[in-house]
């Protein structure tokens, strides 16, 4: 038995694969822990910070620790993966 998959199917199936290979999601909006935004982030005003939708980071608070392997502390209570 053989079986044909359109370009459609194709792209729905990477698609899925994809996203379960990522379990980390870079974020262009974080909200604003304290009274600085993270580094490379602007504070747009409303109790969040924003890249502008120039860039995309995967950033997460640091809850008052210090930042795990492969991350860099970036300011603003936040760590982002290197």
């Amino acid at each position: 038995m053989r079986f044909a998959t359109t370009g459609l199917q194709a792209a729905v199936l990477f698609t899925a694969l994809a996203g379960l290979q990522a379990p980390a999601q870079a974020q262009r909006v974080v909200p604003k822990l304290g009274t600085l935004c993270p580094l490379g982030y602007v504070d747009t005003l409303n109790g969040k910070c924003s890249t502008l939708g120039l860039m995309t980071y995967t950033v997460k608070p640091t809850n008052g620790q210090a930042c795990p392997e492969g991350w860099m502390n970036v300011g603003g209570g936040y760590c982002r993966q290197k």
